[in-house]
């Protein structure tokens, strides 16, 4: 689902408000009447029924929406600006503002980025008899915000272009038609509230959410896909920024579909995963090299539906998280959140071959955490490993806090017994195929730090860098819980050393960043020739920019650092195109 894509974001708590007991005594009994009625609803779309009646119902739903509920803007902090949605440019705008040089070995081509962008001027919340919900930020309508980068093959000049634009998903359009919001918010709130807004939306809308597209952006096969997994993704040009339409690969996937599939090393295939809140929980896919069909679909016969964000592979096999962060529709009907965190649940890593089934899955029992980023995962000998991004316990903000200045001192000491649970370390797994034993050890611990990338030449082969956004969280404490990365890490990582080396790339004050990624060079022959590029913005002068690092030169300053033409909120994951 959409809302697992920013871990410091989702607010999955709930409370009972203060109301009249009569108020109280009418939500129960139609908690009650809806029951059977809402079991049924999230287990079957809604069937087939005449244009005429379908209109007629639809407008009767509608009607009593209007009426029992309010839609009321949610305000933000000043330290939030730039969580605040902007409005699309229209056509690309030419960049003049470089500070430094772009250098004359980096490629041609596109850098992307996707992330929450609200319509209707930002978040909404809804107040009703059966208590208030809220749409959180991870839920905002997908905006891409790109930076194109062309070179004039004589002079050796850059011509740099910056252009944003909304994923139209069909529930976008959908909104856009009535001008005014739609959908009820059903992720955070009471939970007869949540419940009842799953009931509404779906028999208005056919779907208890909205298609997002709000978290990655990926290509496959030459073509480029925005997604959130909620839902399948969208086909984009990459030159217009226009959706193109949604991808189900001829038919063959009819389920979410994860924000970071992975293409498979030698075969070029995409495997893909999706997780729903009803059986089958989790389904995986291998999409065949060229895009055109689904070679492998398979149920993990799975027994309870995990906030699943990512999957890993290697030469030969799938990777597959399983850890006590989930989703559960049925907690709602006994005023439970619709998402938890169980810290004394179990947590497993499962390694299956390539093409394989529920029972060839080996699963090795890990300690009890929560994961949604995998930096990589590769084969050595009889082990896999698996180095991921990992917090102790919850990383839902409900669940825990920003305190500031005591967590960071206590990091700057590396004082890690006095350090947060949820502090998130890149930890590493070994897991023998051979014997079932797993070796595990945090490869971090001076700093919190999430959104890993790698020269994805690398992916699910050895490698030796990570990179990843450093958590400020004096800032993010500020912010409530929405998280500000204040600087970027490059890991290198060596089998003799306990904990891998790290360098650290600081931005100024104030000055946050969103949507790292690695621009390998075209030339190059380590795994770290390239640059580490990032959007970026100082919200003392609410400007935003581009930073490219050389990731040979990383504690350095930027070799160039673009000025756009307007401001760039905050969003999730990177990446870059070449021409």
């Amino acid at each position: 689902m959409a809302f697992c894509s920013y871990t410091f974001q989702v607010n999955c708590s709930f409370q009972r408000p203060s109301v009249p007991s009569k108020v109280q005594d009418l939500r129960g009994s139609i908690s009650s009447a809806l029951n059977p009625i809402s079991r049924e609803l999230v287990h079957f779309p809604i069937v087939n029924i005449p244009k005429a009646i379908k209109e007629t119902s639809f407008k009767l739903l509608d009607a009593f929406v209007d009426l029992a509920f309010e839609f009321v803007d949610q305000p933000l902090l000043p330290s939030q600006s730039n969580f605040a949605p902007v409005e699309e440019i229209g056509e690309a705008v030419l960049v003049t503002t470089v500070e430094g040089k772009i250098p004359d070995d980096f490629p041609e081509g596109v850098y992307i980025r996707n992330g929450s962008n609200p319509l209707f001027g930002g978040l909404k919340s809804t107040k009703s008899i059966f208590g208030k919900s809220s749409h959180v930020w991870i839920e905002g309508e997908g905006m891409l915000h790109a930076l194109y980068f062309t070179r004039e093959k004589i002079r050796g000049t850059w011509t740099t272009f910056y252009n944003n634009k909304h994923v139209r998903t069909d529930t976008f359009k959908m909104e856009k038609d009535r001008k005014k919001p739609g959908f009820l918010p059903a992720i955070e709130g009471d939970s007869p509230a949540i419940l009842v807004a799953y009931i509404l939306n779906g028999l208005r809308f056919g779907m208890e959410n909205k298609h997002l597209s709000n978290t990655n952006i990926f290509e496959h096969s030459k073509k480029y896909y925005s997604i959130a997994e909620n839902h399948m993704p969208q086909e984009i040009n990459i030159s217009s920024l226009e959706t193109l339409g949604n991808w189900n690969i001829n038919g063959a996937w009819d389920r979410p579909f994860t924000s970071h599939p992975k293409k498979a090393p030698g075969s070029g295939e995409l495997v893909i995963m999706g997780i729903y809140p009803r059986k089958p929980y989790f389904e995986l896919g291998v999409i065949s090299a060229d895009g055109k069909k689904m070679v492998h679909k398979v149920d993990l016969n799975f027994n309870r539906c995990s906030l699943c964000h990512e999957i890993g592979v290697t030469q030969k096999y799938n990777v597959i998280m399983d850890f006590p962060l989930t989703i559960d529709i049925n907690r709602l009907f006994r005023g439970d959140p619709l998402i938890k965190y169980d810290k004394d649940g179990y947590a497993r890593i499962g390694v299956m071959p390539r093409y394989g089934d529920a029972n060839s899955v080996k699963w090795f029992e890990v300690q009890t955490c929560c994961v949604l980023h995998l930096v990589n995962c590769f084969e050595d000998n009889n082990e896999v490993v698996v180095r991921a991004c990992r917090a102790r316990e919850s990383v839902l903000p409900r669940q825990q806090s920003f305190k500031g200045s005591k967590e960071i001192s206590s990091i700057e000491n590396n004082n890690e017994s006095s350090v947060e649970p949820f502090f998130v370390h890149v930890c590493e797994w070994r897991l023998n195929m051979r014997t079932g034993e797993v070796k595990e050890k945090n490869a971090t611990t001076e700093f919190s730090m999430e959104f890993p990338v790698i020269n994805e030449k690398f992916v699910g082969l050895r490698n030796r860098f990570g990179y990843l956004q450093v958590v400020d969280l004096e800032a993010s404490s500020i912010s409530e819980g929405l998280a500000k990365y204040g600087g970027l890490a490059k890991l290198h990582f060596k089998e003799d050393e306990e904990l891998a080396k790290v360098e650290y790339h600081m931005f100024p004050k104030g000055t946050f960043c969103s949507g790292a990624t690695f621009v390998p060079k075209t030339q190059g022959t380590d795994e770290d020739d390239g640059w580490v590029v990032t959007f970026t913005h100082n919200e003392s002068t609410n400007v935003s920019q581009v930073y490219v690092v050389d990731a040979n030169n990383f504690a350095t300053q930027s070799v160039a650092t673009i000025t756009l033409p307007s401001r760039v909120p905050y969003g999730f994951h990177g990446a870059f195109m070449p021409s």
